[in-house]
């Protein structure tokens, strides 16, 4: 694995990573530090507030985002295994301060240091290759956030493509959103059923043996579909792939 000058990374591990997948957060710190960055996981750090702000909740998502902001400034860059919570950071937390100069200048200056993990990697630190073996075809997801929100579409497949014994066919409609949209699939099951059974028909109809993507929110629901549905898809993160570490976890189907 290349690499470039070390950067302090503080890695925002993310509620779902924290809560059902901590090995996401293991396999992101073992990437960035093969990669030359000396990473923190700063204690201090909660949720990023999405939740609280996509149900408008304005006050407490300002109140959350201080103290993310507080919590992460002092580092060269802040990386997330998510690019749902990397979007809330980078694209969000300034639309938040727009009337508090103050802290709109540091809202902006954490969005400009923050990125998605595979794009951090490969766009930041210069990695172009992974010491991975992983005999398995798989398909990959494109998260709505990180598709639009981090613009990130081909760095997890360049990655990908460096992985020992790894087959990447991509499925129909790959950009199309899971049905997740954190409590979009609450306020509106019958709507989110729909498209995440579309999606898992889509997954199935390239037979492949894993389903792959970056966003645990669309990893959860996606394997809860599959599973109803008694798909054998193994569903893990890219970050756990590109790791190496899937002989040490089960997938996310069978945990």
């Amino acid at each position: 694995m290349s690499s470039q000058p070390s950067f302090n990374v503080g890695l925002f591990v993310t509620c779902l990573v924290d809560l059902f997948r901590p090995s996401v957060g293991f396999s992101a710190i073992k990437l960035l530090e093969q990669a030359g960055c000396k990473v923190i996981v700063p204690t201090a750090q909660t949720c990023c507030g999405q939740p609280t702000y996509n149900n408008g909740d304005v006050n407490h998502s300002r109140e959350i985002a201080q103290q993310v902001i507080d919590t992460f400034l002092s580092y060269d860059y802040v990386v997330v295994p998510s690019g749902s919570c990397a979007g809330m950071i980078k694209q969000h937390y300034p639309q938040l301060f727009q009337q508090d100069k103050s802290w709109l200048i540091k809202a902006h200056t954490l969005a400009e240091r923050c990125y998605e993990l595979t794009s951090f990697l490969t766009d930041i630190c210069g990695v172009t290759t992974v010491d991975a073996y992983f005999p398995h075809t798989v398909t990959y997801h494109d998260s709505c956030a990180s598709l639009r929100e981090m613009k990130v579409k081909s760095q997890p497949r360049q990655l990908l493509q460096t992985v020992k014994g790894l087959t990447l066919i991509e499925m129909q409609e790959t950009e199309v959103c899971c049905g997740f949209g954190g409590t979009f699939c609450v306020k509106y099951p019958e709507i989110s059923t729909r498209i995440v059974s579309d999606k898992a028909t889509n997954i199935q109809a390239t037979q492949a043996e894993v389903l792959l993507a970056g966003d645990m929110g669309c990893l959860l629901n996606i394997t809860g579909r599959l599973k109803r549905l008694n798909s054998e898809v193994k569903v893990y993160h890219i970050a756990e792939v590109l790791a190496n570490n899937t002989d040490n976890i089960p997938a996310i189907a069978e945990g």
